[in-house]
């Protein structure tokens, strides 16, 4: 990773004010000249990031309105592989943790964490550690795990516009109503749901969406005090 200077820039993903202003703030403690840009929403975290001017960092809440579960951190994964993501959650059970990290988080702050240790996890990320919790302890991989480990794997093959498509299949959405949301023809659309099940290794859109839902694990959610 390369050094920090005063044109990195980090993107804060959070949908609570609060938080948003206290992650700015340990951001700053660790890096006094970094740029910090906030966004509300996966939506428009994605706006952000296509932007020609790259970021550094993404800090990224779990709990978000517009996604549920690993859908954020998958969405951001597959479409910016190389943005090193950091999950900063209210989340602090062990086998979440594990399975962020199986999703190539690169590293799992939770929001319990004071404003020095979170400065600390961020310039340990910088320098490229992975960082977990002090007290956590890694869970072994069950087939699950390495099943969606596997189906990440595969989604980060998708293109972009594959991805719309993918995300709109999970809402129910016809080949028709695809093609005027994305203003497309329907060959188009029958051309991209074609290209998804081959690189997904699936033989149906059903079978697309579900093996694709699973990676939202919301049982391990449910539940849970998340913020």
């Amino acid at each position: 990773m390369t050094a920090v200077n005063d044109r990195a820039r980090f993107l804060i993903i959070d949908d609570h004010p609060l938080f948003r202003e206290a992650l700015h703030s340990a951001v700053q403690m660790a890096y006094p000249d970094v740029d910090t840009v906030e966004a509300r929403s996966i939506g428009e975290a994605i706006e952000l990031l296509a932007d020609a001017k790259p970021f550094d960092l993404a800090l990224l809440d779990l709990s978000m309105p517009d996604v549920h579960g690993f859908e954020g951190l998958l969405q951001l994964r597959t479409r910016y592989p190389r943005l090193p993501v950091v999950i900063v959650s209210g989340y602090e059970e062990p086998k979440i943790i594990s399975e962020a990290l199986s999703y190539g988080a690169a590293g799992f702050i939770p929001k319990s964490a004071r404003k020095s240790d979170l400065a600390a996890a961020i310039r340990s990320v910088m320098e490229g550690a992975v960082y977990v919790p002090e007290n956590y302890e890694g869970q072994p991989p069950d087939p699950d795990s390495t099943d969606r480990a596997d189906m990440v794997q595969r989604l980060a093959r998708l293109t972009p516009q594959q991805l719309r498509v993918l995300q709109m299949l999970r809402q129910g959405m016809l080949n028709k109503q695809i093609a005027y949301e994305l203003q497309v023809g329907e060959t188009t659309v029958k051309a991209h749901v074609s290209e998804i099940l081959r690189k997904l290794n699936v033989y149906s859109r059903t079978q697309a969406v579900i093996e694709v839902s699973k990676l939202d694990n919301a049982e391990l959610f449910r539940d849970q005090a998340g913020f």
